[in-house]
């Protein structure tokens, strides 16, 4: 059974057709209608307008896996210690105990119930090796944030952590933004808050310590994604001239680019301890604990839908003017009579759809547009010959242009790639930045550093006696599903690894 992940608010007026639809953007940039019917001089015709799935709770769509995928507690049976009393000791765990077991499905439960359900890694036991977790959220399928990222702590807040994104459905990672009580010492990184960036600064990665620091179990127990201040930056501080975010998502590649993921990750590094020592006589006191994770967003369908359904497990646009695909990021077949491109914001209010045109064909067109053929096979078009496939045009009057190029006449980039004598799959960037020290050469490669390797210098050679690479009990070991090259470091390498980016 389909079931609608993202309603279409305006349903009521596609019951009358000839009814004038008014356009207008929701707080979010719901743009709600992909097109309408309205008379003109020349009778009834559609008007199209860029349009988007509606924003909504995405959890509900998400695969979780956790790394290493016995860091669950209550296999065996455990029981802990409360942080900020070492002789409270009555919270128990006991995967085979329904009322007792903390398994991962409970980090996206609906809330409200009492008392709070929550998942539980097992507990610092084996201290002083770190006590490292993966916990990565997987959609299959492109989404857009949209409000703040939530992660709400049963325990206290992590002195160590990284949230990380995918755009590649894991294949490769980005941090987002890095979370210590000391940014400095963990990660080689001035503190910083999103109050500091700037319109400039928006794509920086920073470290914050606003999250970390204190006996932080008596107070607040989230952690944020701040994305309403980054949005805030250019709609004010209400958010109320979302024109302006609105001109600079669409012009602005790399923006939207910061908001679109297709996975998430949480890289646990270092619980709670509150003080400065480890007790090392009651290591049941530390441990994590999520009983909440919120993420907002949208289906990207690069504004040529405005549903998206949940089926088969999967999530997919219900594409509209004439495309096709998961992201409806191509023209359906013979709707091919000018390169795809996405849809575009502006001008606002009603955007502007750049609807796939039919191709030309039957007879009666052909023979309409023979001598235009003709004459295009003999003349040069002035295709740009890095970026198409000949400087000619083919029989329809267009340039035909090489993978990643788009454009009528092949000069500009798809997504996802940048020029450079023609369209190259794009590697690193201002967004897309290389780790580990590693300098982004061209925006196509890596240089890494002697002790890295991998497409963005992720990998950690693991030459000789290193950083006891692939110790299973480590937390090191990549994730099984999704693939995540990514390895994670002891702690003790944290500088190393997490150089300024």
């Amino acid at each position: 059974m389909r079931q609608p992940v993202l309603l279409l608010a305006m349903q009521a007026a596609w019951s009358c057709l000839c009814r004038a639809t008014q356009h207008y953007p929701a707080a979010w940039g719901h743009y709600d209608v992909c097109k309408s019917q309205v008379y003109t001089d020349e009778g009834l015709t559609w008007d199209y307008m860029a349009c988007q799935p509606e924003a909504g709770d995405m959890t509900k769509y998400l695969r979780v896996t956790l790394d290493p995928p016995n860091i669950t507690c209550g296999d065996p049976p455990e029981t802990y210690c409360a942080l900020e009393n070492p002789y409270m000791c009555n919270n128990e765990c006991d995967a085979n105990t329904v009322e007792l077991a903390h398994p991962p499905e409970l980090m996206f439960d609906f809330e409200g119930r009492n008392p709070t359900t929550f998942w539980q890694s097992t507990s610092w036991r084996k201290y002083p090796k770190p006590l490292l977790v993966n916990i990565t959220m997987s959609w299959n399928k492109t989404i857009e944030l949209t409000d703040d990222i939530v992660i709400t702590f049963e325990s206290g807040r992590p002195e160590q952590m990284v949230l990380e994104k995918s755009l590649d459905y894991g294949r490769t990672w980005q941090p987002y933004q890095f979370y210590a009580t000391d940014c400095l010492d963990a990660f080689t990184m001035d503190p910083k808050t999103v109050q500091d960036l700037t319109q400039h600064t928006l794509l920086d990665i920073i470290c914050t310590e606003d999250y970390s620091r204190g006996y932080v179990w008596k107070y607040d127990k989230t952690v944020r994604f701040e994305i309403k201040d980054r949005f805030a930056l250019f709609a004010g501080p209400q958010l109320h001239n979302m024109a302006s975010l609105y001109g600079q998502l669409d012009t602005t590649k790399n923006l939207r680019d910061f908001f679109t993921i297709t996975d998430l990750r949480i890289r646990l590094l270092r619980p709670a301890t509150g003080a400065t020592m480890v007790d090392e006589n009651n290591l049941s006191r530390y441990f994590y604990a999520i009983s909440d994770i919120k993420v907002q967003g949208r289906c990207k369908c690069n504004l040529h839908a405005n549903s998206c359904v949940f089926d088969k497990e999967k999530l997919t646009c219900e594409c509209e003017h004439n495309t096709t695909g998961p992201d409806c990021g191509r023209c359906k077949k013979n709707y091919q009579g000018r390169a795809w491109n996405s849809g575009s914001y502006l001008p606002i209010p009603k955007g502007t759809a750049n609807i796939c045109v039919p191709s030309i064909v039957g007879p009666v067109i052909r023979q309409n547009v023979s001598s235009l053929g003709v004459a295009n096979r003999n003349q040069e078009c002035k295709c740009d010959p890095f970026g198409s496939e000949s400087d000619r045009c083919n029989g329809t009057g267009f340039c035909k242009c090489k993978e990643g190029a788009t454009g009528p006449k092949c000069t500009e980039c798809q997504p996802g790639y940048l020029w450079n004598n023609g369209c190259k799959s794009r590697v690193c960037d201002e967004l897309l930045r290389c780790q580990n020290g590693g300098v982004c050469h061209n925006n196509l490669r890596c240089q890494c550093p002697a002790a890295f390797t991998g497409l963005l210098c992720e990998k950690p050679r693991c030459e000789g006696e290193a950083a006891g690479c692939g110790d299973p009990d480590s937390g090191q070991a990549a994730l099984r599903l999704p693939p995540t090259p990514l390895l994670l470091l002891p702690l003790l390498l944290a500088p190393a690894w997490a150089a300024p980016l």
